[in-house]
């Protein structure tokens, strides 16, 4: 993981903000009490899958690295800070001088994970790594969960193409991070523009329903379209009828027309009768787009359907019915000391339920079957035996505070697929059901 990152990281202000005030005020009262430069790990990781999900999906490192990179407090910031009393004077002095210094480690983006994988291990001082944890859990639990619902769709699209096409419906600034998302997920192309400049996501739309009706009838529609874009466009024919506006849009653009779209209706059966239509008109290489509305389970039950490519919005950008994964960040060892030769002390929450967590410094491995299937997540904190070493998750990610992995997005993309495809066949099943491999602990 040590290529180019060939996204675009211009104008990325800073993140110190993105952050909850108790993680400032903690630091404070550290200071004050001598132990903010302890030698600390902090963990990334979840207790249990959304109900019904067999496996997770790491998408977000790559802004993770970004966010870290740019966490620095600037004069305006700080003015804020002391103009609302936030925190005291020491505290801004040290805010004022803020980097992040430590270790990142985690799993590789594109990677699956299941309860209790340690996702992200940061390792510093107390104080340097606390300010991280509200900015880190806002963006994996976002783009982890976004990725895998888009591992899901794509999962059940077996092969046929999908564009990402949910702006319109979600915040501005997550419809561009939940492209980036699906995108890893096995998402081919992207219709929000922002998304294709900054993370070089190839980029597709044609027209609206709003375009027919701007013209006196579809068929001047199909041709001005037709004329700008050329005959390899995609053509939405439900404004109307769509019987009729398939004929239209074969006599405008010929059997080269790119591509018809339907947006309404049952889409199964419609689709039938275009597919048989457009053959009939010699339009045998015309290409058929369906939206409205899918998810996972609507992509799966047009399997037998003669549909090229699915286009997805509300339902990709909120997860499908799970916009977070419930990832927490928790301090899992310290030290007494700023000391490295200080012996690191496995630290946990103890609470009573499902609350509680595991402590210690911890590695991750994937144990694979006779056959090379994944079995079990195995998770410790003591040596790690001879037969795992080999298949050890967590990557370098940061080294002194500077990023030692950056990667194009493509890359997570492509390690995302040889991921799911390692998992036992159980894992593509949309019923519900437990994880698809069990945690273990050594």
């Amino acid at each position: 993981m040590n290529s180019a990152d060939l996204g675009r990281r211009v104008g990325v202000p800073s993140t110190a903000l993105f952050t909850d005030q108790y993680e400032l005020t903690m630091v404070q009262a550290a200071l004050k009490a001598g132990t903010a430069d302890r030698r600390s790990v902090f963990e990334a990781f979840t207790r249990r899958l959304p109900e019904g999900r067999r496996y997770g999906v790491v998408a977000g490192i790559g802004r993770v690295l970004d966010a870290v990179e740019n966490f620095h407090f600037d004069e305006d910031m700080l003015g804020f800070l002391r103009d609302q009393d936030v925190v005291d004077g020491p505290t801004l002095d040290y805010l004022a001088d803020y980097r992040f210094s430590g270790d990142i480690w985690g799993y590789p983006e594109g990677e699956v994970y299941f309860p209790g994988s340690p996702v992200l291990r940061v390792e510093g001082s107390f104080a340097e790594c606390v300010l991280l944890e509200t900015v880190i859990l806002s963006i994996l639990n976002h783009d982890s969960a976004i990725a895998a619902a888009a591992s899901r769709m794509s999962a059940a699209a077996g092969g046929r193409g999908l564009i990402e096409m949910g702006a319109r419906r979600t915040h501005e600034l997550s419809a561009v991070a939940s492209a980036r998302a699906a995108y890893i997920g096995g998402f081919d192309t992207t219709s929000d523009l922002a998304a294709g400049f900054r993370y070089n996501i190839p980029t597709v739309g044609t027209s609206a329903h709003a375009f027919t009706l701007l013209h006196d009838s579809e068929h001047d529609a199909f041709q001005a379209q037709v004329d700008s874009l050329g005959r390899g466009t995609t053509l939405l024919v439900d404004t109307y009828d769509v019987t009729a506006a398939v004929r239209t849009a074969v006599e405008i653009a010929g059997p080269e027309l790119g591509a018809v779209r339907i947006d309404s209706g049952d889409l199964l059966l419609v689709a039938h009768r275009v597919r048989q239509q457009l053959d009939e008109l010699g339009a045998t290489g015309t290409k058929i787009v369906v939206t409205s509305d899918l998810d996972e389970y609507a992509i799966a039950s047009l399997a037998a359907a003669p549909v090229d490519a699915y286009g997805v919005g509300t339902q990709l950008v909120t997860g499908s019915g799970h916009p977070t994964c419930s990832m927490v960040y928790k301090l899992v060892a310290r030290a007494a000391s700023a000391d490295p030769a200080d012996e690191l002390r496995p630290v946990a929450k103890k609470s009573m339920g499902a609350k509680s967590s595991k402590g210690g410094r911890k590695w991750a491995a994937r144990r694979l079957d006779e056959e090379g299937v994944a079995e079990a997540e195995v998770i410790g904190t003591g040596p790690v035996p001879e037969e795992l070493a080999g298949r050890q998750l967590l990557v370098e990610l940061v080294r002194g505070g500077e990023v030692v992995a950056r990667e194009p997005l493509d890359a997570a993309r492509e390690r995302h697929i040889a991921a799911r495809a390692g998992l036992p066949l159980s894992a593509m099943q949309l019923s519900r059901g437990e994880a698809v491999i069990p945690t273990e602990y050594v």
